[in-house]
């Protein structure tokens, strides 16, 4: 008989669950959704002000329009008469490189040029970096938007960022980053994905796994949008991303 393979995550036996150690029932009412995803990935249970940080990083990216690669997939292959399952699917499949990845590239570079500084200046060695990247044909990720020159998302996120305690250096670079463009006259202030890689990365997160948090971020708007195109668009419609018209709610204002 071979050698059950292990796993560190959740724990299952007769009438209990346990995720990462602790029971699914207590967990049930008692964590936010933020903090669960937080213990899921990283293995420990973080405090309220970092759970309302997550839970605020996965409200930050849950939509941004009917134009982004991930939705225009999603409702192409929902249109074409599949399943919702199906159609998620594939607006996930689309997030990779160059749509979503920004924030694993942004955490990667924001390490990098932590590593240059080497304990020194973080502006210096951004700068250095940064000319180096543009010489060889390099983007810096997270910095910069195709609709916002100052994203609203990014300034509320570093707020809560303070509530909870998290301002480290991957922070400090992607502000170093920031002046450096602001310096050569580039407007490029941090967006919302070069803020997510920072904070994540000074959570402990792994590059690798931030990926997934904009995954799970998205899902519902995506399901929103397959949903939308199942129930109020024509079959096999021909989808063209500036065509559209938001006819939804006026702005309004949130009750706390």
């Amino acid at each position: 008989m071979s050698e059950p393979w292990k796993t560190a995550i959740t724990e299952i036996e007769p009438n209990a669950v346990r995720v990462r150690g602790y029971d699914i029932a207590d967990l049930m009412g008692n964590s936010s959704f933020g903090q669960m995803v937080y213990l899921i990935l990283r293995g420990e249970m973080p405090d309220e002000a970092t759970g309302k940080l997550m839970e605020a990083i996965i409200v930050s990216s849950i939509d941004h329009g009917a134009t982004p690669p991930s939705v225009l997939a999603a409702r192409t292959v929902a249109s074409t008469g599949a399943t919702l399952s199906a159609s998620v699917a594939a607006g996930i499949m689309s997030i990779n490189r160059h749509h979503g990845g920004a924030i694993t590239n942004c955490a990667n570079q924001l390490g990098e040029i932590i590593a240059k500084a080497d304990g020194g200046d973080l502006h210096e060695a951004a700068e250095t970096l940064l000319a180096e990247w543009k010489h060889s044909g390099v983007r810096m990720s997270g910095f910069g938007h195709r609709i916002h020159t100052a994203d609203p998302r990014t300034n509320r996120l570093m707020d809560l960022a303070e509530d909870a305690g998290v301002c480290g250096k991957h922070i400090e670079a992607a502000r170093a980053v920031a002046q450096v463009f602001a310096d050569a006259g580039k407007k490029l202030p941090i967006n919302v994905d070069g803020a997510i890689a920072a904070l994540l990365a000074d959570l402990g997160f792994e590059p690798e796994v931030m990926n997934g948090l904009f995954m799970i971020a998205r899902t519902p708007g995506l399901i929103a949008h397959v949903r939308e195109e199942q129930t109020r668009m024509k079959p096999m419609r021909k989808i063209t991303p500036g065509s559209h018209e938001y006819d939804g709610p006026s702005p309004r204002k949130l009750n706390t």
